[in-house]
């Protein structure tokens, strides 16, 4: 099976937030609802204490929780890997919510359900890209397979993201490039 995924170059990431306020004027979220977040992270090595940005959204798992723990069964996953839901089918029981370790799964008070990050794929189908990737000028993200990424230094992990064994998410990083002027020293 090719899996479709995002390829979020940390390193590029300003913390904008251009893609996480796309996504949110895209499907009309409410206040609370984000599909994609954009969020600061620290990191630590032996020169200091460094900053990075880290943008996520659905990591369209290849073992997704949200999946395996819904009772209504409203998440399918596709042949492409794309995980989709279908809050019609949702009763708003929220065990999906508490279960996702990335927290993707949004729950919306207004209608009393669960939705999340469905990776655009009308726009997938239409051939476009998803609005996040459109909206981020700096090019920290994009939608690939990623059996055919052909440049080296991605990896399946950075600093700050869960346990990545048991769901396995389908989401690949450039980590970050910490720069001595950017550190903070950690002496006392």
């Amino acid at each position: 099976m090719r899996q479709v995924g995002f390829l979020v170059d940390v390193s590029r990431c300003l913390g904008c937030r251009a893609c996480e306020v796309a996504c949110k004027n895209y499907f009309g979220l409410g206040e609370t609802q984000r599909y994609r977040r954009v969020e600061a992270v620290e990191w630590q090595n032996k020169d200091g204490i460094g900053l990075f940005y880290l943008s996520l959204a659905c990591n369209h798992c290849e073992s997704p929780e949200c999946f395996r723990v819904c009772p209504n069964r409203t998440y399918k996953k596709r042949r492409d890997g794309i995980v989709v839901h279908d809050a019609g089918r949702c009763d708003g029981c929220c065990l999906c919510v508490k279960a996702c370790p990335y927290g993707a799964p949004q729950y919306d008070a207004a209608t009393g359900k669960v939705d999340k990050c469905d990776l655009c794929v009308s726009r997938l189908e239409g051939g476009l890209r998803p609005v996040c990737e459109d909206a981020c000028n700096n090019g920290a993200l994009k939608v690939a397979f990623l059996d055919r990424i052909d440049e080296e230094g991605w990896v399946k992990s950075v600093p700050s993201l869960p346990n990545i064994k048991l769901t396995r998410p389908s989401v690949q990083f450039k980590p970050p490039v910490i720069r001595k002027q950017w550190l903070r020293r950690t002496e006392l």
